[in-house]
């Protein structure tokens, strides 16, 4: 197990952790509070952001998780942590306005696709007997 992918998990747990805490603090402001789900474009923004984070956090943590054991942990924790800047990037171009979220979406979906088919790579060649997998970094 690495460590570097280790703290790259809880990074991405702490975002989303930080998504959560932002929704309390834009329902606070806006005065929107639960059950509410909508009545403020700010919250609405801010609760897309994490029902997004969320939805995107189970396909790149098991992803992140078996790159880093069919192939690198190295490589898997860099783009693990691009990813976390895909998110940030995300948040700050979504809660300015949700035409702008693009570019992190871009980013944070980019490297999940890349995790997840090179973790596919990986479990092919190793089921098939090719050396592929850590030789191959």
């Amino acid at each position: 197990m690495s460590s570097w992918i280790v703290l790259v998990t809880l990074l991405a747990l702490l975002f989303y952790f930080f998504t959560s805490v932002n929704v309390v603090r834009t329902r606070v402001r806006t005065k929107v509070y639960a059950p509410a789900m909508s009545g403020h474009p700010d919250v609405e923004r801010a609760l897309r952001v994490q029902g997004n984070t969320l939805e995107w956090i189970v396909i790149f943590l098991p992803s992140l998780w078996l790159w880093s054991y069919y192939l690198d942990a190295r490589v898997g924790a860099v783009l693990g942590a691009i990813w976390i800047v895909g998110r940030i990037l995300y948040l700050v171009g979504y809660m300015k306005d949700a035409g702008k979220r693009g570019p992190g979406f871009l980013v944070q979906g980019s490297m999940t696709a890349i995790l997840f088919f090179g973790a596919l790579i990986g479990v092919l060649a190793t089921l098939l007997g090719h050396p592929l997998g850590k030789a191959w970094f």
